[in-house]
């Protein structure tokens, strides 16, 4: 039997907006305000759902990848902005463990589901900032899975930094705007 790869292609315009930061982020609003801008991005190009996300680095404050929700585009379930993020860093960093190499946030434009939540001990990251709130996707009506009551204190127990509603409005504006507009809910 041989071997086949799962191969997820990003959009281009996405790459084009990764090649385009070069320069430095230097707050958690510019990280987030990128996220959202990316979530509001994957809409207008029609390429996926609502939700953006991105590696920074922590020490140089720069960008190491983007995501964007690829599910509907990608045919796949586990294409969430965070998944794509974390997955472009760690292939640009040879690493499967962000923590090994340097410090590392995802920016999000929304608290993560189930499924990312799980994936963020184990990718790496030491911190985690957050647009919109879980509540925000489900009154859309978003499945944002079983997560546990104080999923950021879990996160925290684990030694990774949660910071909350940064740029929420704007972050809850996408996904409003987004059903608004008959966007799919999956």
């Amino acid at each position: 039997m041989g071997q086949s790869n799962i191969i997820i292609a990003v959009p281009r315009w996405l790459r084009a907006v990764e090649a385009a930061q070069a320069g430095t982020f230097p707050s958690v609003e510019a990280r987030v305000a990128l996220a959202v801008e990316l979530a509001q991005r994957n809409i207008d190009q029609g390429t996926g759902g609502p939700f953006g996300a991105a590696v920074f680095d922590l020490t140089t404050h720069t960008l190491v990848a983007a995501g964007v929700n690829l599910v509907t585009s990608a045919a796949c379930s586990i294409a969430h902005a965070e998944m794509i993020a974390l997955a472009r860093a760690q292939q640009r960093l040879k690493t499967w463990d962000l923590s090994a190499v340097d410090r590392f946030e995802l920016a999000t434009s929304c608290a993560p589901c189930a499924m990312c939540l799980g994936a963020m001990p184990w990718s790496g990251v030491c911190a985690l900032a957050c647009g919109a709130r879980d509540e925000d996707a489900r009154a859309i009506g978003f499945d944002e899975g079983a997560k546990p009551a104080d999923w950021a204190g879990e996160l925290e127990k684990r030694g990774i930094t949660v910071t909350q509603d940064i740029l929420r409005e704007r972050a809850a504006a996408v996904l409003r705007a987004y059903a608004a507009a008959g966007g799919k809910i999956y």
